[in-house]
Parts: C-alpha cells; structure tokens; sequence
C-alpha cells in the first residue's frame, strides 16, 4: 500500500512530498523491536518513555518512516529516514491501521461495552448469545482474546488499534461476523479506538475508578462518552436507564438508535420478579409488548443488569428475545466475577475482581442478598494506583461485612503495610471485627476459617488474575486456586450433599 493511501484522513502538520507519497509501506509497527523493512514506524508520547528514542533502532531494521505527534529530534538528522508529523500519534496509527486492514470494521460488525464494572460479564454474555445465533465471533477484554473459538492471552483490556485492526482482519478470515470488545477509558482517551466504526455501544454505568489516570470524574465521564459521541458514532447505542450518567451517552449521530434497559420504569428493556440464591438468577424481561423468562446460572442481582445489557446489544442485531432468553443460561460463572469456589462446603465462597469502594460495595450487597447468615470480606487495594480510594474501600467494607480480613493485593513498588495502612482509616470508622493479614494466602486462610453453615466469604481484588505484582518480582497466585486448597485442607472434598439449598 502507497504511503499517501495509508495515511488517507491523517492530519499531518505538513504535506508529504512526492517522494514520500509514493513509497510502498510493508507494515505498521509501534515497538521498534518488530519492525521489519518497508515498515512504517509510529513513536508515541509517552508519560515514562518517550518513543522517539527508538526511532533510530527502527530506521536500523528497515523502517521507511516515522511517524510521531513528537517533533523531529535533533539526533535524527543525518540519519537518511523520513521524519512524518502528525497531529495525534495514536489517532494517527488508528486511521492508518483501518486503511492498512481495507477498513475491517465496515463488515464485521463491532460491539463497544464501556462503564466501570459489569464490561467483562456483558462482553461474555453478548459473545454468548451471537454465537447461539449461530454467528462466528471475536471477543477482546480483560480475561481474554476469543478469535473463532480459539483463546488467546490478553495484554490489555483494548489492544492498541493495530492489534484490534489485525485480530478483525483474522476474524473476517475465519468467517467472522461480529466482534464484541470491551473499551476502557484509557483507551478511549489515548484514541486507540479512534474512528473505528461501532455497530452497537453499551454503557453499563460509571463510579469512581482510574482517577490516577484521568484526575477528575468529570474527565473519567468524558474519556467514556467518547465512544458515543465518535466520529462515526454507533448506530445503536445500549444505556443503563438506572445510572444518570447515561443520560449524557447518548449518540448525536444521525439515525443512531437507544435502547434503555434496567429495573426501573425508564427501562424499555426491563426485568421484573427477580429471583437470586446460591443456584443463580430467574427473572422476566419485558420488550415492547413481550415478555420472557431468563434464567442464569451467574450468582447476584447485579447480573440481572449485566444480561439486560447483553440483551439489548442482542436486539440492536436482530436478534429474537425468546431466543435470546433461552441462550442466556450457556455462559456459566465469568472467571473472576462473583465466581463460586465450590468443593462442596455448607457456605458459599466467590471471587470477584471489585476493586474500587463501589465496586466492593455492589459486590457485598450481592453476598448479602445471597447469605443465610454472616458476610465476610477480604479484599486488599493495588499499589501505585489512586491512593484516594483506598480509605473508602476501607469503610465500604467494614460498613457492609460481619468480618473483614484486610490483606494485600498487588503491591506493585509500595510496601504493602503502608497501603494497609491507608485502607485502615476508612476501616476503622466503624466497629466491624476485623484482621489484618498481608500474606494473602494466609488471609485466605483466616477468611475461610471463619465461615459456618448459610456465610458467604467473598475474596475481592484480584478476581481472575493468576499473578501477584511484588516490588521487585511477580509470583504465581490465584485467590480460587488457594481458596480450593483451604477448602480441602479443612476437609471438603467436593461432596455436593453438603452444599445449602
């Protein structure tokens, strides 16, 4: 492909010449590390790195160009590479990155789910229901990368444009039709999805989360819209009628279309005579004039608006309710979210990835509504990450739990009992029984240990996560792995008669 097609709808800061126009670019590449010859280079601002100081390795292993919103450094001159200029670096790769794949998204049709909790349930409860339909999918989030059936490791919850432009092309490949991707704020912010083309967006709702990143709510919020208000918009766009902040998502793109979904009367798509226990949901769901039964096996009435949001993506593509409702009992537990440890044990222990003081909140609300007796909590909060919210999941906790067990999570550079600490202001606050315990394997431990007939332990923070980010190393470590080998250890060996009703 010409360089002057593959930059078709760039603003640049100055022309290219003719020269330039005309030269045929083999591949785009943003690590210097991969970049092959006849490639095209993109060097990004960075906050701790500063990609132009790989430029010169990239011109090395046969880059043509590069392309930066940075200015030519003055060590390049001389270096017999072109210099590109262009006004956003990530915009720039994302418009470039549609043209070098022949514009993927205008045939698979793409899903964008944003919000701060509930993304990856939607995301696997909407692959769920297009692949019952019959259709072949992508899926891109969190826990993973689905191509067609086959999983892959996930890098980043939304990859960089690139890689997102790539994996639709090896979709369409394999017969693909849809492609559901869930789309965090950073990159959303950082352009990484800028000017794809969006079928269908849904927002679940939007609380405090990422303000190391973002600073403000209000610049969170509008990271978020973006994915609503982008040129092109979607043509279909799926909000939480219970969350206000959605009344500021909706799309300004002509003909684009809403559905409300939720539990209160502004829900067009909305669920009545809820029914949640250890065994999972059962509701019915009311559309324009219909109505349908679903039954789940995912555990908490926060799922009821996870699936609403599912299956209004699901009507934005045609699909029939009743169906719909049918296929919803195929996605069992997501990993990680208010997943059940189960070995047979007289009380019901999950994990779930909350980690911010709303999400912790829904998530003990959730435990509450599902146990006969006691809520207990663990949880710990992640270093190098938005100290503010650390005091708050502190008082979350302890005003929501019978017991809580304080603990670690992913430390990262910090010293884990210095973020303890900090948690324990907001802990304190109230008179909540409580222990402290920065080895998390042990805290498991005393958190299980404390459980009798008809509890719920709830092991929050690191939901699917198999790892354990230290100061100076990474170790193996899953909170379902460890809650298994507790559980064992005290005796149970997966003997279902012992299970509560």
């Amino acid at each position: 492909m010409k360089l002057s097609e593959l930059l078709e709808g760039v603003p640049l800061r100055e022309a290219l010449t003719p020269e330039l126009a005309g030269l045929d670019v083999a591949g785009l590449e943003y690590d210097s590390r991969r970049v092959e010859k006849g490639f095209l280079f993109f060097a990004f601002a960075g906050s701790r790195v500063d990609g132009r100081q790989f430029a010169q390795d990239a011109l090395a292993r046969g880059a043509l160009a590069v392309v930066s919103e940075l200015p030519r450094p003055v060590e390049f001159a001389g270096t017999g590479g072109a210099w590109i200029q262009a006004e956003h670096g990530r915009q720039a790769l994302a418009i470039a990155a549609r043209n070098f794949y022949r514009h993927p998204d205008e045939r698979i049709l793409f899903t964008g789910i944003t919000g701060t909790n509930g993304k990856t349930t939607t995301a696997y409860l909407i692959d769920t229901l297009l692949r019952a339909a019959g259709n072949v999918t992508g899926l891109i989030g969190t826990i993973e990368y689905r191509l067609a059936g086959e999983a892959r490791p996930s890098p980043n919850t939304t990859p960089e444009s690139l890689d997102m432009m790539h994996f639709a092309a090896e979709l369409e490949a394999h017969g693909g039709t849809h492609l559901v991707a869930e789309v965090s704020s950073h990159a959303l912010a950082l352009g990484r999805v800028h000017g794809f083309h969006f079928h269908t967006a849904v927002f679940t709702n939007l609380t405090r989360d990422h303000l190391d990143f973002h600073g403000t709510m209000e610049e969170y919020g509008a990271a978020k819209r973006q994915l609503f208000l982008g040129n092109p918009g979607p043509q279909w766009a799926v909000l939480n009628a219970d969350d206000p902040v959605s009344k500021t998502m909706q799309p300004d793109a002509a003909g684009a279309r809403t559905i409300w979904y939720g539990l209160s009367d502004e829900a067009e798509l909305r669920a009545e005579n809820i029914t949640s226990g250890f065994a999972g949901l059962a509701f019915d769901v009311t559309w324009s004039g219909r109505r349908a039964k679903v039954e789940s096996p995912l555990l908490g009435r926060v799922n009821v608006s996870n699936i609403l949001a599912a299956l209004g993506a699901g009507l934005s593509y045609g699909l029939d309710l009743e169906g719909m409702a049918g296929s919803a009992a195929a996605c069992r537990a997501v990993p990680g979210r208010f997943e059940p440890v189960d070995q047979g044990q007289s009380f019901l222990v999950v994990v779930d990835y909350a980690h911010t003081d709303d999400a912790l909140r829904n998530a003990i609300q959730t435990a509450r509504r599902l146990a006969k007796n006691k809520v207990i909590t663990l949880f710990g909060c992640g270093g190098d990450r938005d100290r503010t919210k650390r005091p708050l999941m502190g008082m979350a906790a302890a005003e929501l739990s019978d017991f809580v067990v304080l603990t670690s999570d992913n430390p990262r550079s910090e010293d884990p009992l210095s973020i303890m600490n900090d948690v324990m202001v907001g802990l304190r606050r109230f008179d909540t029984p409580h222990v402290a315990e920065p080895d998390r394997g042990k805290a498991i431990q005393l958190a299980i240990q404390e459980a009798q007939p008809g509890d719920v332990v709830l092991l929050a923070g690191k939901g699917h996560e198999t790892y354990q980010i230290l100061k100076d190393h990474t170790i193996h470590f899953d909170d379902r792995e460890t809650a298994q080998e507790v559980l064992r250890s005290f005796g149970y060996r997966d003997d279902r008669s012992q299970k509560p009703e």
